[in-house]
């Protein structure tokens, strides 16, 4: 249903027009985008911020129309840079994006009165808009009658009713849009007295001393009224000539007159609302229990809504952990099907090498994370299309206050269990700048599941199996049961000073008051969980993809180069032909006719011979490979800091691992299994790999590894920042490559002490 003022209007002209969407949180803003823009949008961040922004470009009857979906906020009053992104493009002062020809302001129709505080900040701009009431059908269950055509009279601007979750009233949203003439606007709002008309206008003119351009009024407004908010930090770091002390005493002159900041704005806007609504709005005589209203009785519950909570989190990660299982064996089934491929058609050297171990390899390691990304933001995406999402962040606010963070950093830091990846893409649910970095920098210390190759390697070799408890032979708790328990719980125990010296050191401030609407509960959208789900794997492979990629190309040329791999090729083109001889006598073998055992059996023999060759020649392979690999400049990083990680213990060999495992965390499993000349395709539970390591020695003889070195390695690697995925994702999040290098540097510094102080007092006990 769409209500249309009767306003004269200029014609509808065929320029390409730029639309702004701006609502409250949780009133359906993004669900509306998606059906508006037909899910075709682009995706990426605004430059200088870390806030999402989304442009869908359509076209409505002929005319071209981009469509730009600003951040859910409650007011246009900014309090960081990041909430002052929706002013600026609304003012047309964001770079990229030209000042919107009309706005859509989305309300949630149950909630009107709430919902029109920001409403009426809208109309202080002077841009055309259209006013939409969503979710209809949720106000109509609740017995609330809306007059739309009497509001829109009232307001004087279109006023239409929409179900954006159904897709209904959509028709009508694209008409009053089309109305709208390219360079249309209408009078802002007059809601304050005189005295605060007159104290702007001082303003204005102590403003215009100090600059050429003078700032729009909606902006000079914002400085009288957000005492201490970002236009006031803003304007005082922009002049010198005591318009602060100017700006106090007209705060001080409205005071007296009655009309304190910025009280008066939140009574003035609401008595207008209140106002308006009268005859428009009719609510039912009795409050009527809807059935969000029974659901939340249990969900939001001190005791059970605690314990729902926590077991649909279980059942979130689990899924995550367990479902991306088979769908990362599958990915690496077909790399290594590809460098099969590959190595068929082309013979060994520098070429193959670099398309196998780096281009393929790289594009491996971009893949194997899709999975539980997808996964991830499956469940995240249903969990707000339904409602739920926000009693999430209710439920466990508390306990996340006392970290200085609110209960949206929860699911972020949750998710960092499986992966960092797709933990830090979900700390796009934290609105507040200062939680959402703090959640990034902590977020890789959660102990992901690429760190359990090295727990499991390093426990297997030194820790011993003791069994504490045990019911019927079978042991309960074990010793490395329970250093494979402290190693996975040391980041999130570190984490919490971190997260609270984060706080309050680097990002000083109250912690950001957890205001958010519960949304009443409604099946999720199929179509908007794909959409999103669609284009956060999309915004993954595409921009940190690229830039993992290009590490692990880095990381591969650092390990080839400079050495002479002649003998190497030499040794493969050895072991390919007989590879393929032994093909060739398994068909022999398999068309022989069963009555000549003796041809089979001297095939056999041939096999056999062959075989013992091959395995010589493997041997060699791998014996040269680890020299080709010492003598690299990878090799020759771990000898240049060895004297920095001798303290912990360690030997060149395990420097190499480090470096080596940048990419990836587990990649120190294949190189330590190489520079042992094991070869790189040994795994964590490889009796070759902990032999040759229980066996490696120092020059002088003696033990490198002992019980101290494996613990320290071991914590090294729960508390660094060993994974160029995670640097890039954080770089691609917060628009920035100082966030990552922060990150690399504290963790890298936390990681080396902690593995210092386990290595130096183990030793005191050996």
């Amino acid at each position: 249903m769409i209500n249309t003022p009767a306003v004269s209007q200029n014609p509808v002209q065929q320029k390409k027009m730029t639309i702004a969407i701006i609502g409250n949180p949780n009133t359906g803003k993004s669900t509306l985008f998606n059906q508006l823009s037909g899910g075709h949008a682009h995706i990426g961040n605004f430059p200088g911020v870390t806030v999402e922004k989304k442009v869908g470009s359509v076209t409505w009857e002929g005319r071209q129309i981009d469509l730009v979906d600003l951040p859910g906020t409650y007011s246009l009053a900014p309090r960081s840079i990041d909430e002052m992104l929706a002013v600026d493009v609304l003012l047309g002062r964001q770079k990229e994006v030209p000042q919107p020809d009309a706005i859509i302001c989305i309300a949630d129709a149950s909630n009107l009165e709430r919902n029109l505080y920001l409403f009426s900040q809208v109309l202080d701009l002077s841009i055309p808009v259209v006013l939409v009431l969503n979710m209809c059908d949720m106000a109509r269950s609740r017995g609330i009658e809306i007059d739309s055509q009497a509001l829109s009279q009232k307001l004087n601007v279109p006023v239409v009713c929409t179900e954006a979750h159904h897709a209904v009233g959509l028709k009508e949203l694209k008409a009053a849009i089309l109305e709208i003439g390219i360079g249309s606007s209408h009078q802002p709002l007059a809601l304050f007295p005189d005295a605060f008309y007159a104290e702007r206008k001082l303003i204005r003119a102590k403003i215009q001393a100090n600059q050429e351009n003078s700032p729009p009024d909606f902006l000079v407004d914002r400085l009288l009224l957000d005492v201490g908010g970002y236009v006031e930090s803003y304007f005082e770091h922009k002049t010198h000539n005591g318009l602060m002390d100017d700006l106090h005493q007209s705060r001080s002159r409205l005071k007296e007159a009655g009309y304190a900041v910025p009280a008066m704005e939140a009574r003035m806007r609401y008595g207008w609302a209140r106002e308006l609504l009268q005859d428009v709005v009719q609510h039912p005589t009795d409050q009527r229990e809807t059935s969000s209203d029974k659901i939340d009785r249990w969900l939001t519950h001190r005791i059970f809504g605690f314990l729902f909570f926590f077991m649909l989190m279980f059942f979130v990660f689990q899924s995550v952990f367990t479902w991306a299982g088979p769908a990362m064996d599958l990915i690496e089934t077909g790399q290594g099907l590809i460098d099969g491929a590959v190595e068929s058609v082309i013979a060994p050297g520098p070429l193959r090498s670099l398309i196998v171990d780096g281009v393929i390899a790289g594009v491996g390691g971009v893949l194997i994370f899709l999975p539980q990304i997808v996964i991830l933001y499956f469940f995240i995406a249903v969990l707000e299309d339904s409602g739920y999402m926000a009693r999430a962040a209710f439920i466990m606010d508390r306990l996340m206050r006392s970290l200085g963070l609110s209960g949206k950093s929860f699911i972020p830091l949750m998710s960092s269990f499986a992966c960092a990846v797709p933990g830090i893409m979900a700390t796009r649910v934290i609105e507040n700048r200062h939680e959402r970095l703090t959640t990034i920098l902590v977020a890789p210390l959660m102990s992901c599941s690429a760190r359990w190759p090295v727990y499991t390697l390093f426990i297997a070799a030194f820790i011993p199996n003791i069994a504490y408890f045990t019911i019927a032979g079978s042991p309960l708790v074990t010793l490395q049961g329970m250093v494979l328990f402290a190693m996975s719980s040391i980041g999130a125990l570190v984490a919490i000073p971190i997260a609270w010296f984060l706080k309050r050191v680097c990002f000083k401030g109250d912690v950001a008051p957890f205001v958010m609407e519960l949304p009443g509960y409604k099946w999720p959208s199929p179509r908007n969980v794909i959409y999103r789900v669609y284009h956060r794997a999309k915004s993954f492979v595409v921009k940190a993809g690229t830039l993992i990629f290009a590490t692990s190309i880095l990381i591969w040329a650092a390990g080839y180069f400079p050495g002479d791999h002649s003998e190497q090729f030499q040794i493969q083109n050895k072991v390919e032909a007989i590879d393929a001889s032994l093909a060739e006598i398994d068909e022999q073998i398999a068309a022989a006719d069963k009555e000549t055992p003796a041809a089979i059996k001297g095939l056999e023999g041939q096999q056999e011979v062959l075989a013992a060759e091959q395995a010589v020649l493997v041997e060699q392979e791998n014996l040269v490979s680890g020299q080709l690999v010492e003598s690299s400049f990878l090799g020759r990083a771990g000898h240049w800091i060895e004297p920095a990680v001798k303290p912990l213990g360690w030997d060149w060999k395990i420097g190499v691992g480090v470096i080596a495992s940048f990419p990836a965390r587990e990649v120190i499993i294949s190189t330590l299994g190489t520079i042992y000349s094991l070869g790189g395709d040994v795994g964590e539970e490889d009796e070759g790999l902990i032999g040759s390591i229980r066996a490696s020695t120092w020059p002088d003889g003696r033990k490198v590894f002992n019980i101290p070195v494996a613990i320290s390695i071991m914590v090294f690697f729960a508390l660094c920042a060993q994974c160029a995925a995670t640097l890039m994702v954080m770089r691609r999040e917060t628009n920035s490559w100082f966030w990552p290098v922060v990150s690399f540097t504290y963790m890298t510094t936390l990681a080396y002490v902690g593995a210092l102080i386990s290595y130096q007092v183990g030793m005191l006990f050996i």
